[in-house]
């Protein structure tokens, strides 16, 4: 995926060794974190991002989970479940970035 945010590209251009690691760790997570699927991976970093009020990690997210072909009415579930957790201002913070993009 290329990246969604400018500064992750100035980062990745400075600090390449550490930013290997950093992708390296979350390729473990991955691969051998658990029985989670991509899919359902993918739609929990949505929910993730929202409920941590993360609007950059919201975007990058959200265009991950379009790329990998992940229905809009899925990605608007995650953040509606984000609702009685962590209340409706949240969501309505995250629904305001996801509706903006």
């Amino acid at each position: 995926m290329e990246d969604v945010h400018e500064i992750l590209t100035v980062f990745k251009s400075e600090f390449p060794e550490l930013y290997e690691g950093i992708e390296a760790s979350g390729r473990a997570l991955h691969q051998h974190g658990g029985p989670l699927d991509a899919r359902v991976r993918t739609l929990l970093k949505v929910a993730i991002s929202a409920a941590s009020h993360h609007q950059r990690a919201l975007e990058t997210h959200v265009v991950a989970a379009r790329e990998s072909g992940i229905p809009e009415a899925e990605i608007m579930h995650s953040l509606l479940l984000v609702i009685p957790t962590c209340g409706f201002p949240t969501f309505m913070e995250a629904y305001s970035t996801y509706k903006n993009m």
